[in-house]
């Protein structure tokens, strides 16, 4: 950090020798470094706060870029499927066609709202993102109800206690 070399601190030993006398020099020079140690200690913790904000913002950043990704590949799945339904099928015999064009269309119209339905508890599930980790969602919200035999195990385990 400084480039202070002996004879510098030599220097300055006389010098405040001098000026502080000997009774005060050494309550000055353990001031001193208390309040040295007190500013590196506070440099350091900034420095470990601004790196971890730094790492989370990443994090964040990737997060959103591989939701996008989930997005489009579900958008274009569901794409793939509406278009499956549009298509007309070659006529190959007239009863069997309508029946398997109508077999084809409740498919794809399941499969339609499969999609929705994934696309939707997806967007549900993401977390909103925000500069903040307070905002963020507990992890007890996360956790799904327990069941009635849950329930009622816990209950017997508290009462045997």
């Amino acid at each position: 950090m400084l480039d202070i070399g002996f004879l510098e601190l030599m220097l300055i030993g006389i010098v405040g020798l001098l000026v502080l006398g000997p009774e005060r020099l050494p309550r000055a020079a353990r001031t001193t470094g208390m309040w040295i140690g007190k500013i590196k200690r506070t440099v350091s913790g900034m420095q470990r706060e601004i790196s971890a904000q730094l790492e989370a913002e990443e994090l964040r950043q990737k997060l959103n870029e591989q939701q996008k990704k989930l997005d489009d590949s579900l958008k274009k799945a569901k794409l793939d499927v509406e278009s499956i339904a549009d298509t007309p099928s070659t006529p190959r015999s007239a009863p069997a066609t309508k029946a398997t064009q109508s077999e084809t269309e409740q498919r794809v119209a399941k499969a339609s709202s499969r999609l929705d339905d994934a696309l939707q508890t997806v967007r549900e599930e993401t977390p909103p993102s925000s500069s903040s980790p307070s905002s963020a969602v507990p992890e007890d919200a996360a956790e799904p109800e327990p069941t009635e035999s849950q329930k009622a195990a816990s209950n017997k385990d508290r009462n045997h206690q």
